[in-house]
């Protein structure tokens, strides 16, 4: 197992996979009165900052200043960007009711179907035809072609790629990607601020302290470095876990934070689920194209282009961007089983806004890697592994070139060491694609959308449940209330 924040050298702690918090629904916070237990949040704005040949480029929460920024990169695309901004926020409002609960029983039947064709149909009441269209072509459609139909500026499309496909199976000309637009604006919630709160202080292991403490209050026994073996089952009815270690833990009720995968075909017995369902599980697409790279430096990274008025946490984010051409080309290369010459990699300095960190004047790095292949075509990735830490090294050097000569430490994590350690099938950070096929009622399956299993007295609460991926807190939420109204 691995820490939520790794020490990378003495007195250095970086937060080792999930890295920034902009998706953390305001609702869960309040809830667990995580606040009050140590949690704390800072500004993340801009939210994501690309930096690109000779210049940085901001996307930020002030109008007047994001207006001022496009004045200088898409004079041409000003208003059209503000249409689709809002256009987007509409069409998202829509969604949002569903985040926080589970997605509509298409298989209900009787009252209950009754109740859940009302549910939805509250939902959408306001819904007009545009909307509709609107709907089925963000849902449908992709993002590259809808960045070139509605914007002449590479720069502003290259800002928005930066934000709308992190972890994503497939390249920006690939259908269903224009989603992303719409699954990154679902975080904020009931707090529209709360998608430009991303920073927490302590690193992202301060998330899950706070909720250790909410459950230490609440009696709840937490157990760690104790990883399960199989989950017990008697007459299709879940029983309890068996630890690796052999330790049998009784339970009348088990819940699988765990990917559908590895909680289906790897933790139960075969015999204890139907053969097709078994196939449908294996079939769920999982292959993550994604890796991290963590830094510890002597001193800040320089950025070429970033303007000197910018401060330290306004300093703390850049994404080095491929165009959507070489973003596609290289989704084809990872498909292919190579890495690609031009990686997308986001890179966030979380020292700059959370000393805690990094002392002695020391920075802390994390940088998120794609679009890489879960098995390399050449080699493995045991071969591989500090190769690609080079290449990402080199590649931060051409837009801040003092970073190569500033790293004291340095962590590889490819995708099959995502997998390894931190015990995700294929190393897909979101427990399964983002995609609209795998997504809503379809998520992980039909049928097993609203977090029961075949399995009686299973549940699934992890990122493979609706709403999907990302730090969130929603399908630990939607499961629990699940839970609850079925017991």
């Amino acid at each position: 197992t691995e820490e939520v924040d790794a020490e990378l050298a003495p007195g250095c702690r970086v937060s080792t996979a999930s890295y920034i918090a902009t998706m953390l629904r305001p609702a869960i916070i309040r809830d667990l009165k995580l606040a009050s237990y140590g949690l704390k949040m800072v500004e993340c704005d801009p939210v994501v900052q690309a930096a690109l040949e000779n210049d940085v480029v901001g996307w930020w929460s002030d109008e007047a200043r994001m207006r001022a920024e496009l004045a200088r990169v898409a004079p041409d695309d000003i208003e059209t960007f503000f249409e689709t901004e809002n256009e987007l926020k509409r069409l998202a409002a829509y969604l949002q009711p569903f985040f926080l609960e589970a997605p509509p029983d298409i298989h209900a039947t009787g009252l209950s179907r009754l109740s859940e064709l009302w549910r939805t149909y509250r939902r959408f009441r306001g819904v007009t035809g545009d909307d509709i269209s609107g709907l089925t072509r963000f849902l449908t459609g992709s993002l590259g072609e809808f960045l070139d139909r509605r914007f002449e500026s590479d720069k502003l499309k290259r800002l928005i790629l930066s934000n709308s496909l992190y972890g994503k199976h497939g390249g920006p000309y690939h259908p269903g990607t224009a989603m992303g637009l719409l699954f990154h604006l679902l975080s904020g919630g009931d707090a529209d601020q709360q998608a430009w709160q991303g920073h927490v202080i302590g690193g992202m292991g301060a998330i899950t302290q706070a909720m250790r403490t909410a459950c230490d209050e609440l009696g709840v026994e937490i157990r760690t470095d104790a990883p399960v073996d199989v989950i017990n089952v008697t007459s299709g009815r879940a029983q309890g876990v068996t630890l690796e270690s052999g330790e049998v833990i009784d339970a009348g009720l088990v819940v699988s934070n765990a990917d559908p995968k590895r909680t289906f075909l790897t933790l139960l017995d075969k015999s204890e689920l139907p053969a097709d369902f078994r196939a449908d599980v294996a079939n769920i697409r999982m292959d993550g194209p994604a890796g991290k790279v963590n830094f510890v430096l002597s001193e800040e990274p320089q950025v070429n282009g970033m303007p000197a008025g910018r401060t330290r946490a306004q300093r703390s984010l850049f994404t080095l961007i491929p165009t959507l051409a070489e973003a596609e080309a290289n989704y084809n290369a990872s498909q292919q089983g190579h890495v690609p010459d031009r990686l997308w990699v986001d890179c966030v300095l979380a020292s700059n806004v959370d000393d805690t960190l990094a002392p002695n004047g020391r920075h802390m790095l994390t940088c998120f890697v794609q679009y890489l292949p879960y098995s390399p075509a050449q080699g493995s990735w045991d071969d591989r592994r500090e190769l690609l830490g080079d290449q990402v090294t080199e590649l931060i050097g051409q837009f801040a070139p003092n970073v190569p000569g500033s790293v004291i430490a340095r962590r590889v994590y490819t995708p099959l060491d995502l997998e390894q350690t931190f015990g995700i099938t294929e190393g897909n950070i979101f427990h399964g694609d983002i995609s609209l096929e795998q997504m809503f009622f379809m998520r992980p399956l039909p049928r097993w959308s609203r977090y029961a299993t075949p399995i009686q007295n299973l549940y699934l609460c992890g990122a493979g449940t609706h709403p999907g991926g990302g730090v969130t807190g929603a399908p630990g939420h939607n499961a629990a209330h699940a839970i609850l109204q079925n017991n």
